[in-house]
């Protein structure tokens, strides 16, 4: 007649069973946690697919509201705080690269800031980063369609406008942004933003009061700048 195995083991045998039962248990749940709280970083560096631009994914900060300190603050003390970091620019909001896409997207996308009763002047920017189906002209003409069509009172102001509109294509996906003291911050150019000008003595940095649910902040490489900058210009 055989007997259950358990019944055939020696109480020391049977408790140091229990023990590796347990250490593997315990070992099992940590990793399990290490492994969701590394997909809940709160910043995590992320593939962009295009060179010399870095993105960086956040959970539970506000892009908008952490760029724009950090830019407000250099802009105070005229302190450099970093070397290869060029521009940083917060992403907001992504879609697909496509005009249908991007035309239903920015409908939603835009109300907070330009859906009446909101209004503000307002200019669009917009780069393309390894993408050539996109047409510049037509994007930025339906997107400035779009903010008229949410508030006739929103108008078009391409010197020192409240809300700068940016587009950002790279690849198939086209990032959205709206930020404030566009010019006043040089374009967002952490270099140029330390430096002394005339102007700041004319213009103040607005007060962080809008609240927007971000994904991510992307800063850009000087080099990235310095190939493009002609482009820029445009």
């Amino acid at each position: 007649k055989f007997s259950d195995h358990e019944e055939r083991l020696s109480g020391s045998e049977r408790e140091e069973d229990e023990d590796d039962v347990e250490a593997a248990l315990k070992k099992e749940v940590g990793q399990i946690r290490a492994s969701t709280e590394q997909k809940l970083r709160r910043v995590q560096s992320v593939e962009s697919g295009a060179n010399n631009v870095v993105f960086i994914r956040t959970r539970g900060i506000e892009p908008e509201n952490l760029v724009h300190h950090i830019l407000k603050d250099m802009h105070a003390t005229k302190k450099k705080k970093t070397r290869v970091i060029l521009r940083m620019l917060p992403i907001s909001g992504t879609c697909k690269a496509f005009m249908e896409d991007m035309k239903k997207y920015a409908e939603t996308f835009f109300e907070p800031w330009f859906k009446a009763p909101n209004k503000g002047t307002f200019q669009i920017v917009y780069k393309a980063r390894n993408n050539s189906h996109m047409n510049r002209e037509e994007v930025i003409k339906e997107l400035a369609g779009i903010v008229g069509s949410l508030n006739p009172e929103n108008k078009v102001d391409l010197n020192n406008p409240q809300y700068t509109i940016v587009v950002e294509i790279i690849k198939n996906v086209c990032c959205l942004s709206v930020v404030r003291d566009y010019v006043l911050f040089r374009k967002y150019n952490l270099q140029e933003v330390v430096k002394s000008s005339k102007d700041d003595t004319q213009q103040n940095p607005s007060s962080l009061t809008e609240e927007q649910n971000s994904k991510v902040a992307k800063p850009e490489t000087k080099e990235e700048e310095e190939k493009s900058s002609k482009e820029v210009e445009e």
